[in-house]
C-alpha cells in the first residue's frame, strides 16, 4: 500500500470513528423559561462555550415562555418526552417530587459545589433532606416610583404606609395626562401575589398556623377592600384585569404610572429601553400596625429522573453555577445573586437598586411548599379578578377560603 493510501485510509477510519463517537455522543436537552429577550441569546453563547470545553456533549436549549411553561412540561412529563434538565418555579418542586419525576442531586453535590450558593436561595429546593433542585433565578419583590410624577405631584418622598400610597395616588390622578397613581396587575402570572402585598401588611399570612388558608381573615378581607376601593376610585389603570405583570411595567416605563411593585429586573429593562425615566426603588409600604412582607422568589433548574445522560446534564448544570456564568446570568436578567462569590462583585455592592431589594429579604415570604399549591394561588388570583370587576369582596373571598381549603385538606 502506498503512503498515500495508507493516509487515505486513515483519514477515513478517523472519520468514521468520529462520526461513530457523535452518535453516541451524550445530548442533554434543557427547557428553559423566557425571562425576557436576553434569556434567548445567553443560552446560545452557553451552548458554544460548554460544547467547545466539552468535547463529545450536545447541548439542546428550548426556550418557553412562562405562562405556558407548566402546562408544556406537565404534557411532556405524561408523554415521557421531557428535556433532561429545565428551569420551574420552585414552588412546583413538590408535586414533581410526590410524582417521583425529580432527580435527587445529592449524589453529584460536592461540599464545595454546595458552598458556591447563598443559603437561603438553596434551601427552598431541599425536602426531606434531599437536594431536588439548584436555583438558577433569585429576585425580591419592592416599589417603584416615578421621581418625575412625584415631583409634579409635590410628593417628597415615597409613602412608608398604604394609606399614604393613597393619598400620593389621588395626587398624580390629579396631574391629568393619562397618568396613574398606582400600577396594579390583575392579569396571568403573580396575579395572587400582587395582592399578598397589602394582605401581608394586615398581619395577615397566606396560610393559618392550622395549615388553613389565610383568604378567610380579617386582614384578607380589608387587603381586598383597599385594592377594590382604589380601582373604584381610579387610582390605578384602567382596566386592571386585562393587565399582566409585563403590560404594567410597560406602563411604567411610559411613565405612565406612579407606583408599582415588581421584581429587579425591571431596573435593567429601564436602563435598555427607557433610559431617560427617573424613578427610585422603596420598600412595599406597611399596614395599619407597621406589618409588611415582600416576596421572595427562586427558579430551581432540575434534572428528571428519566434522563438517559445524567452525567453531562451534571456536568452542564455544574457549568452554569460557575461564577462567571452566574454573573452573566443574573445581571444579564437583573435578578439577584444566588453565588457568594459573586454577591461580593463590585455590580452588587454598589447598585443602589439591588441594595434596596435585598434589604427587603429579612421580610421575605416565599411560596409555600405543600402540594397542590398552584391550584390555590389559581384559586386566590380568580377571586381577585372577580372583585376587581366589580364583585363582593366578601363574599368572594369566603368562596375562595372555601375552595382552598378543600385543596389544602386532600
Amino acid at each position: 500500500m502506498t503512503l498515500a493510501k495508507w493516509t487515505i485510509g486513515l483519514m477515513a477510519g478517523m472519520s468514521m470513528l468520529a462520526l461513530t463517537a457523535q452518535a453516541d455522543a451524550g445530548e442533554v436537552r434543557v427547557t428553559v423559561a423566557e425571562y425576557s429577550a436576553k434569556t434567548g441569546p445567553y443560552f446560545e453563547a452557553v451552548k458554544k462555550e460548554f460544547e467547545a470545553a466539552n468535547p463529545g456533549i450536545t447541548v439542546k436549549f428550548e426556550v418557553v415562555p412562562w405562562d405556558v411553561l407548566l402546562q408544556k412540561l406537565t404534557t411532556d412529563i405524561t408523554a415521557g418526552t421531557n428535556a433532561d434538565l429545565s428551569i420551574i418555579g420552585t414552588r412546583w418542586l413538590i408535586d414533581f417530587v410526590q410524582q417521583d419525576v425529580a432527580e435527587p442531586l445529592d449524589g453529584y453535590i460536592k461540599p464545595d459545589f454546595k458552598d458556591r450558593f447563598i443559603d437561603t436561595f438553596l434551601s427552598p429546593s431541599i425536602m426531606d433532606g434531599k437536594t431536588y433542585g439548584l436555583p438558577i433565578a433569585a429576585s425580591a419583590r419592592a416599589m417603584y416610583y416615578n421621581k418625575e410624577l412625584f415631583e409634579k405631584a409635590g410628593i417628597a418622598n415615597p409613602p412608608e404606609t398604604w394609606t399614604e400610597l393613597q393619598e400620593d395616588a389621588r395626587k398624580i390622578k390629579a396631574l391629568g395626562s393619562g397618568t396613574f397613581g398606582f400600577g396594579l396587575q390583575g392579569k396571568e402570572i403573580e396575579t395572587d401575589v400582587y395582592y399578598y402585598y397589602a394582605m401581608w401588611s394586615q398581619g395577615t399570612e397566606i396560610l393559618n398556623k392550622d395549615g388553613t388558608s389565610g383568604l378567610g381573615t380579617p386582614g384578607a378581607l380589608e387587603a381586598a377592600k383597599l385594592y377594590k376601593s382604589m380601582i373604584d376610585e381610579g387610582l390605578t389603570e384602567p382596566g386592571v384585569t386585562s393587565n399582566n405583570r409585563e403590560d404594567v411595567q410597560n406602563l411604567f416605563k411610559q411613565g405612565k404610572v406612579g407606583m408599582m411593585i415588581t421584581a429587579p429586573f425591571l431596573s435593567n429593562q429601564i436602563k435598555d429601553e427607557a433610559p431617560n425615566l427617573k424613578y427610585g426603588v422603596a420598600a412595599i409600604p406597611a399596614g395599619p400596625t407597621g406589618a409588611r412582607g415582600t416576596y421572595g422568589v427562586t427558579d430551581s433548574i432540575i434534572m428528571f429522573k428519566n434522563s438517559k445522560n445524567k452525567d453531562e446534564a451534571w456536568k452542564l448544570l455544574d457549568f452554569l453555577f460557575t461564577t462567571e456564568q452566574r454573573a452573566k446570568f443574573t445581571q444579564g436578567e437583573g435578578f439577584l445573586p444566588v453565588n457568594k462569590e459573586e454577591a461580593k462583585m463590585d455590580y452588587y455592592v454598589n447598585n443602589a437598586d439591588l441594595a434596596a431589594f435585598t434589604a427587603l429579604l429579612p421580610d421575605a415570604r416565599f411560596a409555600p411548599v405543600i402540594p397542590g399549591w398552584e391550584e390555590v394561588a389559581q384559586i386566590t388570583s380568580d377571586a381577585m379578578q372577580k372583585i376587581y370587576l366589580g364583585g363582593d369582596p366578601e363574599a368572594g373571598l369566603k368562596e375562595a377560603a372555601d375552595k382552598a381549603n378543600a385543596v389544602l385538606k386532600k
